[in-house]
């Protein structure tokens, strides 16, 4: 699904609002995240400052630099969990998945409980045509009650539920990320497309309003409000939709589609 491809740069910068246990038991043990404890030793600062100023540069698409900064925290503190899952999301951007998975799996031998390292791995699963696979790890990121941001992988396993044709278990997680979030653009979208698959236009409708007042249009959201539009009967809003699709996204595939009438 190109959304999905799409908004993988975002996971870094997700954040919630809400309640973050209403989902997830308990775990005495558990434990926060690495990147959120305080370095004991000049090492693991050096190392924590590294993967921090890297995972800056990720977001930014400087895949160069990021790679740069996790390999000078490895090169400071070998045993620094969240610098090889930095250097896994690097490699999973630019494509190289034996590179990734390899440094994945030596963020989780040094830390196989980290919540952001389980997503993070969980989502280049998803990605990389493992999606039943994935699921073992965001469930491990939930349930961890001291993890800031559960709406996260409650989004990245409806995502691969939808890649695995399950609408309803993906229904649900996108569900209880949005609760988590409500501010999540992505649980609304994807929403609002299973409602719409399943003939609840009201819904969907509702869902894509609330989705346009929270970010801009997208080709993505435009197209899903043509086609729901259109099975509504609502001429009118039907050709608002679609001429703001042909103005803000020509040449885009959704426009493409459009123009060729291919509505299904």
């Amino acid at each position: 699904m190109k959304n999905a491809a799409i908004l993988s740069a975002l996971m870094l910068a997700a954040s919630i609002s809400g309640c973050a246990g209403a989902y997830r038991d308990a775990d005495p043990s558990a434990e926060r995240p690495v990147s959120e404890q305080t370095a004991t030793s000049n090492a693991g600062h050096r190392a924590k400052v590294h993967t921090e100023l890297g995972s800056l540069y990720l977001q930014r698409g400087n895949m160069g630099v990021a790679l740069e900064e996790a390999r000078a925290a490895v090169s400071a503190d070998a045993n620094y969990a969240p610098a090889y899952n930095l250097m896994g999301l690097v490699y999973m951007q630019v494509r190289e998945n034996a590179a990734a998975e390899k440094s994945f799996q030596q963020a989780l031998s040094l830390a196989p409980n980290d919540p952001e390292i389980n997503n993070s791995f969980g989502w280049f699963l998803c990605q990389t045509g493992q999606e039943q696979r994935s699921m073992r790890y965001f469930h491990l990121a939930i349930m961890n009650p001291l993890y800031a941001t559960p709406a996260m992988p409650y989004a990245n396993a409806g995502i691969c539920s939808l890649r695995l044709k399950d609408d309803k278990a993906a229904e649900d997680y996108f569900t209880k990320s949005l609760r988590l979030d409500p501010n999540n653009s992505r649980a609304i979208f994807f929403l609002a497309d299973i409602a719409f698959r399943h003939g609840r236009l009201a819904e969907a409708r509702q869902y894509l309003v609330e989705l346009h007042k929270l970010t801009e249009s997208s080709p993505e959201s435009l197209w899903l409000a043509v086609r729901i539009e259109r099975a509504s009967g609502d001429k009118e809003a039907e050709a608002r939709y679609a001429a703001l699709l042909r103005k803000k996204f020509p040449g885009s595939p959704e426009q493409q589609k459009l123009m060729q009438g291919r509505f299904e």
